[in-house]
């Protein structure tokens, strides 16, 4: 056997992510470029590149302007970045909505030329069709119910869900017919927690929570948000692990202010003749 054989690494699959149910939490994390995947490769169970991203790094005021296009270039570059970890694209708002066949094309169009594991899709009861059609022509699926950004304008926002009995039982049937419609795994947004843990409880595929308490069977949470990256505004789901944004500032202060008193460069970050 050759010394690369021996060190090669196998990536999960999404029957490995289903098996994790009830067992040790998986651990999901966002990434949008190589260095970032590269971090996070020895720790994340499933790195999610999100269509969180044209908030995240284009600067946009939703993510429904993010393009495929957009998600096929940062879901390439995440997986060249990373070797272990499950890799899962979003499928961006209007590119999977209109039919079964446009979706599955818009699908195998990531996953051909990212080499993604899956695609995640925002919905339950009115994705279940698009979830079976995909599934069954073997391109696995990650659902996602509770608060949907994608359906931004029609709720009214970003908001809590499942504050009345109504909403709770039906984020509960989204839940049952994504499992049924075959999908490995469902992400359970901004969800009041007592239907996350009931969810979890009644499905045999794992949830995986975002503002869903401890209850689930896994977290997923946006990279920026953990690392501190941005000032402005917190959710209240998330739990900051650093603060990198003023070091970050600090460490471009710093630079400008080499640059513009003639510091930087040093004799030692020059090339001289010998």
């Amino acid at each position: 056997m050759s010394q690369s054989s021996k060190t090669s690494v196998t990536r999960a699959s999404s029957d490995s992510i289903r098996l994790r149910k009830g067992k040790l939490p998986i651990v999901c994390i966002t990434a949008y470029s190589a260095p970032m995947a590269k971090l996070f490769d020895d720790y994340a169970d499933i790195i999610l590149v999100g269509d969180s991203l044209g908030m995240v790094i284009y600067g946009l005021p939703s993510t429904l302007q993010v393009s495929v296009e957009m998600m096929i270039n940062h879901g390439a570059a995440v997986v060249r970045g990373s070797k272990k970890a499950f890799i899962v694209v979003d499928l961006p708002f209007g590119s999977y909505q209109s039919s079964p066949k446009d979706a599955f094309i818009t699908a195998q169009k990531v996953i051909s030329e990212t080499g993604c594991n899956a695609v995640k899709i925002e919905g339950g009861r009115t994705m279940a069709k698009t979830v079976e059609f995909l599934v069954n022509r073997g391109i696995p699926v990650l659902g996602h119910i509770g608060m949907l950004p994608q359906s931004y304008n029609q709720i009214g926002g970003y908001r809590v869900r499942g504050k009345t009995k109504e909403a709770e039982t039906e984020i509960i049937q989204d839940a049952n017919i994504l499992e049924e419609s075959g999908a490995f795994g469902v992400v359970i947004e901004s969800v009041i927690e007592n239907i996350a843990e009931k969810i979890t409880n009644d499905i045999s595929i794992p949830t995986i929570g975002i503002g869903a308490s401890v209850k689930c069977d896994g977290q997923i949470i946006v990279a920026e948000d953990i690392l501190g990256m941005f000032s402005d505004f917190q959710p209240k789901f998330v739990k900051r692990y650093a603060n990198l944004s003023p070091l970050i500032s600090n460490a471009v202060k710093n630079y400008a202010d080499d640059v513009r008193n003639r510091r930087f460069p040093g004799k030692e970050h020059c090339y001289y003749k010998k």
